[in-house]
């Protein structure tokens, strides 16, 4: 693995969406979902919107490192907070 740079916040992201999708697997054992309707204007279950939430996570860490010069901590944080969003009311 020599040839990626792993930078902690890098490992950290990684790292939740692995924690997440185990989770979640785990979640849907023990509490099979139902489909809803939240602010997204489709009805979801609740691995579409860890879905939707993911892939939505990385367009903002992507924005964040082209766009911004800001650090790549705050879009960790934009990304985990708009997650939890998506997921309790999306």
């Amino acid at each position: 693995m020599s040839w990626m740079v792993w930078t902690t916040p890098t490992a950290i992201f990684f790292s939740s969406i692995a924690a997440m999708l185990a989770g979640m697997t785990l979640w849907e054992i023990l509490s099979p979902t139902v489909e809803r309707k939240g602010f997204l204007p489709i009805s979801t279950t609740r691995g579409d919107r860890l879905f939707i939430g993911l892939l939505s996570a990385a367009f903002i860490h992507l924005g964040f490192i082209g766009f911004t010069t800001f650090s790549i901590w705050i879009a960790l944080a934009l990304s985990a907070v708009w997650l939890l969003v998506l997921m309790r009311w999306g």
